[in-house]
Formats: structure tokens, C-alpha cells, sequence
């Protein structure tokens, strides 16, 4: 049986019992008059996605039917908004999340049938069947939240879909450091190693990895014992990048104290040695932190040749970045302040090193329960309560 007009565009098939009603949404890029139909149980529920449907047409609020792909639009995600605007590394991370992961699960649906279920089951797919982290699902959930949010904002999706999904939990690692011994056992054990000036500039002056790996003699001021932290060599997969520092407070100029001077120096005289020996095979790149070559260390290197050095000298278990955590922590057990900590380490805000070392700088609780064991002493104890006859 046919469809019977009902009202003006909506229609009733009287053997399936369902109302149908016809959306205009207008014209696309070639003129042609977009249509798409929906269909209802109820005439009140087919009036009622009518109007929304005409409202929202009136106000330019409408979407338009698309049928571009997940995998679609987060090529052209990728091509116009993140590779003009972020870092390579970012790039590069990004990348290899949408290839390796999303586009093999998501990719063929159409980016405006992303319901929040599939992106849900997309999580639990993450980290039950490929074994991921919820820290690591979490990125997953940041990189689609902001590629979908910029459809929203583009009129391609009418709402966020990662609105209504329950995020990937996620867990701050606790930061690894070493006390003051296993500090000096390191400092000993590495005296005289390639690794010694590595050591001091994250065990001394809390430097990142890629901060020292960009660390040149121009930015070095032996005279007035300073060092001046502004750019950095990272990696983007197989790739070194060399960029500015992480944010505006990571470039900092940083005092040394006289032993890192000193070691500083020695390496210094080294290169200079080394430059004799080899003559005009060597590259004078201008790094702190190179090869006898003159040749600047790649930082993954520098990250795997110290935990090969910790297991060696069989000391504490420790990463490269647990240098930058120690001197953190023995900054505030010396009595440094949240607020220099803070400045030295070249966080954006104070609340970002807070936020990281919560647990291990925050000695407030232990003062409040001091202050209220100290009265309690100083007032014997509770009194007695009078007894009632």
C-alpha cells in the first residue's frame, strides 16, 4: 500500500504503521536539493523532529546530510589543522594513532553514523583486545575528542559524539627518584663516563631530555655560571627535531653550581682535544652533548645508554627523567619553595608541578597533624569528665 499524505510533509503507510517525514536541508555545492526521510511510530513525534528540522534551517543551524567517513575526515584533519599548527612530534604521535588504531576500527563508518557506543566499545577494544594502557587509550580519546570537535565547529556533525562516552581513567605515573645516597652512588659511578655531564644537568639543574640534547656552548656562560635554556632536540619517530623550548616558561636562565661548571669545562677540553684528533672529520656542531666526532647524541640514545648504565652499576632503578624528579624532590626536602621549584623546572604554571609531585611535596598534612599532636601535649591530655550523680 502507498504512502498517504498525512500533512504537508509528513505521510503515513498504513500496513508498516509508521509516519515518514520528508527533511529538506537544501541545496549542496552542485545544486542539487538535499533530501533525507526519517520515520516515526507516532504523528506527534514526526511533527515534533518537523519543526526542530525547520527552526534549525531558519537559524543556518542545520547539518547537512555528509557522507564523509571517519577515516575522511580525519585525513583532512590532520592536512588542515594539526600539521600547519602543531609540532611534529605531535604529528608524528597523532599519526601513528589514527593508521595503527583508528582508521582499521572506525575508519569506513560515516563520520555522521559515529554513534557514542562504537566509540565506547572502540576504548574497551584498546585496551582489553591491544593491550594499551587507559593512560595511553585516554590520547586516543583527546585526539578524536578535538578532530570531532572541530566537525562540530565546521557544521559537519550537528554534536560532539565523545560528549557522551565515558573517557579512558586516567592515572598520573607515580614520578621515580633517587634520595640523596642513591643520588652521590650515581655521581660517583659515573665520574669520568660520557654520561657524567648528562647526569649533572638533570640531577643538578632538572633539565628535560630534549632540553640538554639542545643544549649548545653559545648558551653557556662559564664566567657568569649560567646557562641559558631555549631550544630542544627531540624525537618524531625515527626523526630528531630540533624546535623551541616546551612552552614559554621553559626557556630559563639557570645558575650552575660550581661542580657542574666543572664538569661542564672537562667536557669542553675534551671536544677541543677531540677536534685536534680528528682533524677535519670533525663536525662542529656547537652541542654540549656530542660524540668524540663532534657528531650531537640522538636522545633516544641518551635515554636507553643510562638504563643500560643503571643495571650495569647495579644501582636503583631509575629513567633519565627520574633525574629531573630527583632534583625536584631534594629541591623541596631542602626547603625550596612550590612557587622556584616550579620556575626552575620551567613548568607553565605552578599548578602543573604541583599537580605532578602532589604527593611528594606537599608536606602540609604532616605539619597540621604535628601542630594539633604538639597542643595536645602541651595540654596533658583531655580532662576528665565530671561524674553526673
Amino acid at each position: 500500500m502507498s504512502r498517504t499524505r498525512v500533512e504537508r510533509n509528513i505521510s503515513y503507510d498504513e500496513e508498516k504503521k509508521k509516519y515518514y517525514v520528508n527533511l529538506d536541508f537544501g541545496r549542496d555545492a552542485h545544486g542539487h536539493q538535499i533530501k533525507k526521510t526519517r520515520t516515526f511510530a507516532r504523528l506527534t513525534d514526526a511533527r515534533k523532529a518537523l519543526r526542530l528540522h525547520e527552526v534549525q534551517r531558519d537559524f543556518g543551524a542545520l547539518t547537512k546530510p555528509n557522507d564523509t567517513t571517519v577515516a575522511e575526515w580525519l585525513n583532512y584533519w590532520m592536512d588542515a589543522v594539526v600539521r600547519p599548527n602543531r609540532a611534529a612530534t605531535t604529528v608524528h604521535g597523532y599519526s601513528q594513532m589514527i593508521v595503527n588504531h583508528i582508521i582499521p576500527q572506525l575508519g569506513a563508518i560515516p563520520l555522521q553514523s559515529l554513534s557514542p557506543q562504537r566509540i565506547q566499545q572502540y576504548y574497551a577494544y584498546l585496551c582489553h583486545d591491544c593491550g594499551l594502557s587507559p593512560n595511553t587509550a585516554r590520547k586516543h580519546y583527546d585526539l578524536l575528542r578535538n578532530a570531532l570537535r572541530i566537525a562540530v565547529m565546521q557544521d559537519v556533525l550537528a554534536r560532539n559524539p565523545t560528549d557522551r562516552v565515558e573517557p579512558p581513567k586516567f592515572k598520573r605515573p607515580e614520578p621515580q627518584f633517587y634520595d640523596v645516597a642513591s643520588l652521590r652512588r650515581l655521581l660517583d659511578a659515573v665520574e669520568g663516563d660520557k654520561l657524567e655531564p648528562v647526569v649533572y644537568l638533570a640531577g643538578y639543574l632538572g633539565l628535560r631530555r630534549e632540553e640538554m640534547c639542545g643544549l649548545r656552548w653559545k648558551d653557556v656562560d662559564f664566567q657568569g655560571k649560567t646557562l641559558c635554556v631555549h631550544r630542544a632536540r627531540t624525537m618524531a619517530g625515527s626523526q630528531v627535531i630540533e624546535k623551541d623550548t616546551k612552552n614559554r616558561s621553559s626557556t630559563r636562565l639557570l645558575h650552575m653550581p660550581e661542580k657542574v661548571v666543572r664538569v661542564l669545562q672537562a667536557e669542553r677540553r675534551r671536544q677541543r682535544e677531540n677536534r685536534l684528533l680528528f682533524g677535519k672529520e670533525y663536525q662542529d656542531t656547537g652541542y654540549v652533548l656530542t660524540w668524540p666526532n663532534g657528531e650531537p647524541y640522538r636522545p633516544n640514545y641518551l635515554t636507553e645508554t643510562f638504563s643500560t648504565f643503571i643495571r650495569r652499576n647495579h644501582l636503583p632503578k631509575l629513567t633519565l627523567h627520574g633525574l629531573r624528579h630527583t632534583f625536584a624532590t631534594l629541591a623541596n626536602y631542602s626547603g625550596a619553595t612550590i612557587y622556584n621549584i616550579s620556575r626552575s623546572l620551567g613548568h607553565s604554571t605552578v599548578a602543573t608541578t604541583s599537580m605532578i609531585y602532589t604527593h611528594l611535596l606537599d608536606t602540609t598534612h604532616e605539619q597540621t597533624i604535628e601542630a594539633v599532636a604538639q597542643s595536645l601535649r602541651q595540654g596533658g591530655g583531655r580532662k576528665k569528665r565530671k561524674q553526673v550523680k
